[in-house]
C-alpha cells in the first residue's frame, strides 16, 4: 500500500499525519497483521509539490506495485495524480483532502475522501458567523489553490448578493515566506471576524500578526489548521485564546476525553510507538485514526484483495 505526504517543505506540520499512519501500521504488524498478512506501507515525501507527488505515485504504482494508494495528503498533490491513477485503475482511498471536486463520484469513482468537504465546512462557518455576528464584515485569508478557494466559494454560496459588500478575501501562495501584508490589509477592511483557510504554518503566522497589530477579530481556523501543537503553539498560546476551530477528532489536550477508552488506547499507543512526540499535535491522532480505517478496510476485504473488492469495501 502506498502513501504520499509532505514530510518536508511548507506544509511539513501536516505531514505528521503520515508518521501516525506508519506507526499504527507497525502496531498492526506487531500484532501479527490482518488475516495472516502483514502490511508493507510505503510512504514518500512530496514536500507539498505536485510534480513530486506525480513522480512518487508513478513509482508506487509501477515500481513498488502497490495494491492501492491510501491517505495521500494534500489537495494539490491529489489533484495532480488523480487522472493518472484513474488511467491505471488504482484506487485512491481515504485521501486527506476536502476539495469539493473529489466528492463527485462520477468523475472520481476510484477515490474516497477522509475529510468533510471544504465546501461543507465553509458553509458551517458562514452560518456560524451570520448567526453570531449578523451585521459584521468578515475577512478570509485563503491558500491560493482548491483548498482555499472552496472556503471562499462556500461563503459566496451562503451570503449570495451580500458577499461583495461584507467579505474581503485575500489569497497567499504556499511559497510566500509570510502572510503579514495580507493580514494588515484584511485588518483595514474593518472585518470583525477572520477565517484562515489554509495550512498550519500560515494560520500560525496570521494569529501572530493579528496580535502584533492589535487586531482582535473573532478568528476561525479551517480543519487542516486545527491542531493545538501544529498551529496554536507556534502562534503563541497566549495569542490563541478565543480562536475557534472545527474538528472531527477528540483533542488529546482536553481533559474531558481522558477517561474514554479511545483516548486511553491512543495514549498507550503513543507511549509505545511514538514516545516523545508532542501529543498536543492533532496530526498524529488523525494519522492514527486513518490507519484504523485502513485496518478495518483490509479486514473487510478478507482474502479478496483485488482492486475491485478494495473499492467495493471502501465505499460499503
Amino acid at each position: 500500500i502506498g502513501g504520499v505526504f509532505p514530510f518536508s517543505g511548507p506544509a511539513s506540520s501536516i505531514g505528521l499525519v503520515g508518521r501516525g499512519v506508519l506507526a499504527y501500521v507497525q502496531s498492526i504488524n506487531d500484532r501479527g497483521g490482518i488475516n495472516g498478512r502483514k502490511i508493507n506501507y510505503i510512504a514518500y515525501d512530496d514536500a507539498y509539490s505536485p510534480p513530486k507527488a506525480v513522480e512518487h505515485v508513478r513509482k508506487l504504482v509501477e515500481s513498488d506495485e502497490v495494491a492501492f494508494i491510501f491517505s495521500q495528503l494534500g489537495t494539490p498533490g491529489n489533484t495532480a495524480v488523480a487522472r493518472y491513477l484513474m488511467s491505471k485503475r488504482v484506487p485512491a482511498v481515504g485521501i486527506v483532502s476536502g476539495s469539493n471536486k473529489f466528492t463527485n463520484v462520477t468523475e472520481f469513482p476510484l477515490t474516497t475522501t477522509s475529510l468533510v468537504s471544504f465546501d461543507t465546512e465553509g458553509k458551517i462557518y458562514a452560518k456560524f458567523l451570520t448567526k453570531t455576528l449578523p451585521n459584521a464584515k468578515y475577512a478570509i485569508l485563503y491558500q491560493n489553490d482548491d483548498l482555499g478557494k472552496d472556503y471562499v466559494n462556500a461563503f459566496k454560496a451562503s451570503l449570495k448578493g451580500d458577499f461583495d459588500k461584507r467579505v474581503t478575501a485575500i489569497a497567499y501562495e504556499i511559497s510566500d515566506p509570510t502572510v503579514d501584508s495580507q493580514v494588515v490589509n484584511l485588518k483595514s477592511s474593518g472585518a470583525e471576524a477572520l477565517l484562515v483557510a489554509g495550512t498550519p504554518k500560515f494560520a500560525a503566522q496570521a494569529i501572530r500578526k493579528a496580535a502584533e497589530i492589535d487586531w482582535k477579530p473573532t478568528i476561525l481556523l479551517n480543519y487542516p489548521s486545527a491542531s493545538v501543537g501544529a498551529t496554536l503553539k507556534p502562534a503563541g498560546l497566549e495569542r490563541s485564546v478565543g480562536v475557534i476551530v472545527g474538528t472531527i477528532v477528540m483533542d488529546p489536550t482536553d481533559a474531558q476525553w481522558d477517561s474514554t477508552a479511545g483516548m486511553k488506547n491512543y495514549r498507550a499507543f503513543i507511549d509505545k510507538y511514538m514516545p516523545g512526540v508532542d501529543i498536543a499535535d492533532g496530526n498524529y491522532l488523525f494519522g492514527y485514526t486513518q490507519a484504523m480505517l485502513l485496518e478495518q478496510l483490509i479486514k473487510q476485504c478478507g482474502n479478496d484483495l483485488s482492486r475491485e473488492n478494495i473499492m467495493k469495501q471502501a465505499k460499503g
